[in-house]
């Protein structure tokens, strides 16, 4: 603002130098937030475990890698940078460090990476991801199909495979877990409800399809990247989200908004529930 005023306009200039004067003053004097290292419980039961005394070593070993993959996809599918093949990202720049053992039956406590918070760094989202991981467990053991779905949707569907792995490594095991994180903790009752979870999240039962529709946007929400979509020919408006590689949802209010469109969708459905539509790329429009 201030480049943009002549240097002829002496008033005007002094004026918006006194704010931003104040602004770095006030800025300067805001206390500096320490982080805290946060942690996180992860238990198990079962045929590996001998109460709270012992774990096999190789059951061990392969139940937190395995976790430690889950958690790495979740958070590289939250950031947005997670494909459907090759190395997770920032794997290991951002690792599940084992602190202890954990109290109760045996198991690890964990650090959870610190979330980068820098206006000037792309904000990792580790404490999220755990959160999702364990409401992930939650829902595939005991919620529906549409409570599942609102977590595959937010993450990815290559996250939900390797939390179907891990569910995997307990099920070949006989063992089940528990997960304690910012004092909430979820704990399967039995290997029965492992197979359940493992089964419910398998890509078996999530299907993932393409469909094309013809219509017209009826509104977008840059801020929530959902937008609304009026089928032609259908009584009912379509709702889905913009994937990532849309790089300025407002686009598509400027430039797309009630005209008419061929739109190529991307689905994903779990089990019964209700099917979640994705705009992958502007490139998946075309008006007619």
């Amino acid at each position: 603002m201030l480049n943009d005023i002549p240097e002829e306009h002496v008033i005007d200039r002094f004026s918006l130098e006194q704010r931003i004067e104040e602004l770095e003053e006030g800025l300067a004097s805001l206390p500096k937030r320490e982080l805290t290292q946060e942690h996180l419980s992860l238990t198990f039961r079962g045929e590996p475990v001998l109460g709270s005394e012992a774990i096999s070593a190789d059951f061990a070993g392969k139940a937190t890698s395995s976790f430690s993959d889950a958690f790495s996809a979740i958070l590289a599918g939250i950031n947005e940078n997670l494909r459907y093949s090759g190395p997770i990202p920032d794997k290991a720049r951002y690792p599940l460090l084992i602190t202890g053992t954990a109290i109760g039956s045996f198991g690890f406590e964990m650090e959870v990476p610190l979330d980068e918070e820098d206006l000037f760094s792309e904000h990792i989202k580790s404490s999220g991801a755990v959160e999702l991981l364990k409401n992930l467990l939650r829902v595939s053991a005991k919620g529906s199909d549409d409570e599942i779905s609102d977590i595959v949707e937010e993450i990815h569907p290559r996250a939900v495979k390797k939390v179907a792995d891990f569910l995997g490594v307990l099920s070949q095991s006989g063992a089940w877990c528990g997960l304690e994180f910012r004092g909430d903790f979820f704990r399967y009752k039995n290997i029965e409800e492992v197979r359940l979870s493992e089964t419910r999240l398998k890509k078996e039962n999530i299907r993932e399809t393409v469909e094309y529709y013809t219509g017209e946007f009826q509104g977008i929400l840059p801020v929530g990247r959902h937008f609304e979509f009026a089928v032609q020919g259908e009584d009912y408006v379509l709702k889905g989200r913009l994937g990532p590689d849309i790089d300025d949802p407002d686009h598509l209010n400027r430039e797309w908004l009630h005209l008419p469109v061929k739109v190529k969708l991307n689905v994903i459905q779990v089990g019964q529930g209700r099917p979640r539509f994705t705009l992958s790329s502007l490139d998946d429009l075309e008006r007619i």
